[in-house]
């Protein structure tokens, strides 16, 4: 990337189960958009992220209730001039991104935090910014688009459980 380029900054979280850790507003402040990718847990989280910045959620394997049958299952955006797609469980891609045209893949499920290209995709997992379980690191992660390229950092919030 270079410095001269216009950045987009996005957030990426996944996994809170419910919780919407006090860190994430700070970590999160100045980003254009927010991306959830599942387990949400409740949906006082999705309203306290979009007090931040817009967002798109789509639905985990534990969104069960009537209010997360209004989120998809997998669902793909276009931000700063990148295809962006978005599905809970890694394991359960079923399109190939290079020849679909996508730049990104999030996802989340595995509460491990991933940033991996393969092929000229980017594949991110934020890991999990919920409860903390087992031995994993409560993290998130931020995506900056630019003309010349994207960058991916995951973010650790602390040790709190």
């Amino acid at each position: 990337m270079k410095d001269s380029d216009p950045v987009l900054r996005i957030g990426v979280i996944s996994d809170t189960h419910g919780l919407l850790r006090p860190e994430v507003e700070p970590q999160f402040a100045g980003t254009a958009h927010i991306i959830h990718a599942g387990d949400i847990g409740r949906p006082d989280v999705i309203a306290g992220l979009s007090r931040i910045a817009p967002v798109t959620a789509i639905r985990g394997n534990i969104d069960t209730g009537d209010w997360a049958q209004d989120y998809p299952h997998t669902q793909t955006i276009r931000l700063g001039g990148r295809s962006i797609y978005i599905l809970h469980d890694l394991q359960e891609l079923r399109l190939d991104p290079g020849s679909c045209g996508i730049d990104v893949v999030v996802s989340g499920h595995s509460h491990v935090p991933r940033i991996e290209t393969i092929d000229r995709v980017l594949y991110l997992n934020p890991g999990s910014a919920g409860p903390r379980r087992f031995k994993l690191p409560v993290t998130l992660a931020s995506l900056e688009l630019t003309a010349s390229g994207i960058r991916p950092v995951i973010h650790h919030l602390g040790r709190a459980g």
